[in-house]
């Protein structure tokens, strides 16, 4: 059971260009194709492949748990102005006493390239540490993820070390018929509180959008 210090708050966090927010009904079916996607499918560990039934279960069952059950929280990535599903952040592994949690993060296919990722998961890491008074993020990426490495890097994160063989990762099959899993190192990222310091600034300039955040 939790309690009421080892539970997030349901809260929405915006952006200048997002809003993040509980899953809703509405979201299954851009969750479905998102999480079908090639590069979706070959780093994380999402059924594949990925039906509405599954997406479904996230949505109403298996996201809002993570937070009821003091594990973390997950937010849905939308766009400010068209309100589309562009991706998920998903805090997890959350150690209470450490004040410590895990950060992942998808983005969708039709959403790449827009530095969505990198504004979501700095405005969520902000709130992480001003606002609940948490000490340290960590983000495990895969050795071959360049594109998680590339936003780990733009959110401040310090590489701390390799893990060897402690991922596994899906690669298409030669004829293109299915996946296999495939074993590779994972890279551990850490970011604390003082990493922060000009970051933000950094990230919209380099974006060209204004540095703010909210939640309520």
């Amino acid at each position: 059971m939790t309690t009421a210090n080892s539970m997030f708050p349901d809260i929405s966090i915006s952006t200048e260009r997002l809003v993040l927010r509980p899953f809703e009904e509405a979201d299954v079916d851009g969750l479905t194709e998102m999480m079908n996607d090639e590069n979706v499918v070959a780093w994380t560990t999402a059924p594949q492949p990925y039906t509405e039934a599954d997406a479904r279960a996230w949505v109403t069952e298996l996201a809002p748990a993570e937070r009821t059950e003091g594990r973390g929280i997950v937010f849905a990535v939308t766009e400010f102005l068209t309100q589309r599903l562009v991706g998920i952040v998903h805090l997890q592994h959350t150690d209470w006493r450490v004040r410590a949690s895990e950060i992942a993060y998808v983005v969708a296919p039709w959403a790449r390239g827009e530095g969505y990722a990198s504004e979501a998961a700095l405005a969520v890491t902000q709130w992480l540490f001003r606002d609940q008074a948490f000490e340290r993020l960590e983000l495990r990426t895969a050795a071959d993820n360049v594109a998680s490495q590339q936003v780990a890097q733009k959110i401040g994160c310090i590489s701390e070390g390799i893990l060897r063989g402690a991922c596994i990762a899906r690669t298409r099959d030669e004829d293109g018929g299915g996946w296999s899993d495939s074993r590779t190192d994972q890279i551990v990222w850490s970011l604390l509180p003082e990493d922060l310091d000009g970051i933000a600034d950094q990230l919209a300039e380099a974006s060209g959008y204004t540095a703010f955040s909210e939640w309520n």
